[in-house]
């Protein structure tokens, strides 16, 4: 697979986000999780993405567990800020320098390795100065246990306070071709810092694949069945400008999903999506998605399609909106 740098790494220029292997997207498959991070690495994925929060520690275990023998092969990206209360079991968002130290701890435990090579906070903590914050992630770089460091879901203004304190290599934010806020400020304020940017969810949660078109057959746990976008009428509204999606996909012999990344990596070249899945058939689908070279009248067409005017309903219901600092850039 082709390589783009991020920050001192140089990386696939797709990555694989590991999530679903442990939640929110149907039933987890430990065996079928084993063979697409193996997989993975086998066609040329080096670039891995996990966080505390996924499965509560169960990501990263398997992470661990699984990928052990093959630590050098890849970068490792952990996420530290949510995680589940040891006490009331609920999920937490806490960013004060002493829970970021101790989640670390417990991250690198999981992981089965000595240092994370990109660590993020996951989300802007309300509570704490992302100054304070950040003083912690400068101070286990210090301590060899963490290389680089990012921020998730943040607004520009917050990218630059985070930036001031301890240099930034990398910011990850949702962007697709049916979510565009990082192109309000975002991208520009990267650029600018020279951070490179992550896309998560850049297939739209599997909605760019074309398959879902049905939200009743989801799992009654799936993530999407809290999501506007993927109900009711908003729902319906969003499904017909798949029919023509997926006839451009035709047209430039590829997959919708492929399509979805291809787009994506042609924005710009610094560009690293991490798309999800634990399926190795999506792993190998995807990884093809590299290699695709979209004319430019291919991407406008996709542009008019598909963007903030075309795309009915917010991505996140009302209480997860608003932990969103990404939101807070007009």
């Amino acid at each position: 697979m082709q390589k783009r740098k991020l920050g001192q790494f140089e990386v696939s220029a797709l990555g694989l986000g590991c999530m679903s292997m442990s939640q929110s997207y149907g039933k987890p498959d430990r065996a079928e999780s084993e063979r697409a991070l193996h997989r993975a690495l086998d066609i040329g994925y080096t670039f891995l993405d996990t966080a505390s929060l996924y499965g509560y520690g169960h990501n990263e275990k398997l992470i661990g567990e699984v990928l052990k023998g093959r630590r050098h092969e890849f970068v490792l990206a952990s996420k530290c800020g949510l995680f589940r209360d040891k006490v009331t079991g609920q999920r937490t968002l806490d960013a004060r320098p002493e829970k970021i130290h101790e989640i670390c701890d417990e991250s690198l435990q999981n992981l089965q390795t000595d240092v994370i090579d990109l660590y993020y906070l996951h989300r802007l903590d309300p509570k704490v100065p992302v100054e304070e914050s950040f003083g912690a992630m400068a101070e286990l770089i210090t301590a060899g246990k963490v290389r680089a460091v990012g921020i998730s879901e943040a607004s520009s203004i917050t990218i630059r306070r985070a930036h001031s304190v301890c240099p930034l290599t990398a910011v990850q934010s949702e962007y697709s071709l049916w979510t565009r806020i990082a192109e309000r400020k975002v991208l520009d304020t990267c650029r600018e810092l020279g951070i490179t940017f992550v896309p998560f969810s850049p297939i739209a949660r599997g909605f760019l694949s074309g398959s879902l078109r049905d939200s009743s057959t989801l799992g009654e746990d799936d993530l999407r069945l809290t999501m506007p976008r993927f109900l009711g009428e908003n729902f319906i509204s969003n499904l017909r400008l798949l029919d023509e999606y997926v006839q451009i996909a035709k047209e430039n012999n590829c997959t919708p999903a492929q399509l979805a990344l291809a787009w994506l990596l042609s924005r710009d070249a610094s560009l690293i999506p991490i798309p999800g899945t634990k399926h190795v058939r999506y792993v190998e689908e995807n990884a093809a998605a590299a290699d695709i070279k979209l004319a430019a009248d291919v991407i406008n067409r996709l542009d008019k399609l598909i963007n903030d005017s075309t795309v009915q309903g917010e991505r996140y219901n009302e209480a997860f909106m608003k932990m969103m600092d990404s939101e807070n850039d007009k």
